[in-house]
């Protein structure tokens, strides 16, 4: 059990963990394409049916996404160091989409270039993740930084926010897989958060746009990451990137206050039943 679920009967705490479940995977896909909605994603993980008319696909990358949420809490349970293997093993989860292509590996790091395009204003640029070559090396230096976030002496709420922004963030500048990134990212920056004692910091599909936008400004303006840089230089300039995460927070953290109220609902209708 989870610290956030403390003192919730084991109805209510598995209701609310399904509804975590339901708006983390329904929103992190859709902010990559998926077209089932909120209610299509619960149906299809509660009942085990697809929706007519959806593609095959979408199906596939909300099962694998509640997969991959079920190997995060498994992380927090174990509270070992993660791992490269864990890493590998979430993006299996992940991309289920398996293409058999030297190329497009599943579960090992990306072996070709990956770019984007950030449009700022009126212009246009080319964005360069981290060199394949630089890869292992930076990923190594990532997982340093996440043991030390996760070994946080303060459970504050600013420190999980924190945790989350910085382990995010760099993970989307090394952009370590073909493809997977951004959900890998919202997924395994929330490990801290949980161990902290909050639930999870879910992105909503609807400001798909500023979180875009607030993941290049901080691209653009300390540049391409390289073995030899750091991984998170001018901090600062992750103010806006920090902002728009707390804002995010606020429809989990209200299912949680919703079942907490529950909760106190039941327990008050328990005493006045004994008196």
């Amino acid at each position: 059990m989870f610290d956030f679920m403390q003192n919730l009967d084991n109805d209510i705490r598995d209701a609310l963990l399904a509804q975590l479940r339901n708006l983390w995977t329904h929103t992190s896909t859709a902010i990559e394409g998926n077209t089932l909605t909120l209610g299509e994603t619960a149906f299809v993980l509660e009942e085990g049916l697809t929706i007519s008319g959806k593609p095959l696909k979408d199906h596939e990358e909300i099962v694998g996404h509640a997969r991959a949420i079920d190997l995060v809490y498994e992380f927090i349970r174990r509270k070992s160091d993660l791992t490269e293997k864990d890493l590998f093993d979430l993006h299996k989860a992940v991309q289920t989409e398996r293409i058999i292509d030297v190329y497009k590996p599943v579960g090992a790091w990306k072996v070709e270039p990956n770019s984007t395009v950030i449009v700022s204003g009126d212009t246009q640029t080319i964005f360069e993740y981290a060199s394949p070559k630089d890869v292992p090396e930076l990923m190594q230096g990532w997982l340093a930084l996440f043991q030390n976030t996760c070994k946080e002496n303060t459970a504050s709420k600013e420190a999980a926010l924190s945790a989350y922004v910085c382990l995010h963030v760099s993970f989307v500048r090394i952009h370590p897989f073909w493809d997977g990134n951004g959900r890998m990212a919202r997924l395994i920056a929330n490990v801290p958060v949980i161990r902290f004692g909050y639930p999870p910091i879910i992105i909503p599909k609807e400001r798909r746009q500023e979180y875009i936008e607030a993941l290049a400004e901080y691209h653009l303006s300390v540049g391409t990451v390289t073995a030899r840089s750091e991984l998170l230089p001018d901090v600062n300039k992750l103010d806006r990137f920090k902002r728009f995460c707390a804002e995010s927070w606020s429809e989990s953290i209200r299912l949680l206050d919703e079942a907490h109220t529950k909760q106190r609902e039941r327990n008050q209708q328990k005493n006045k039943a004994i008196k």
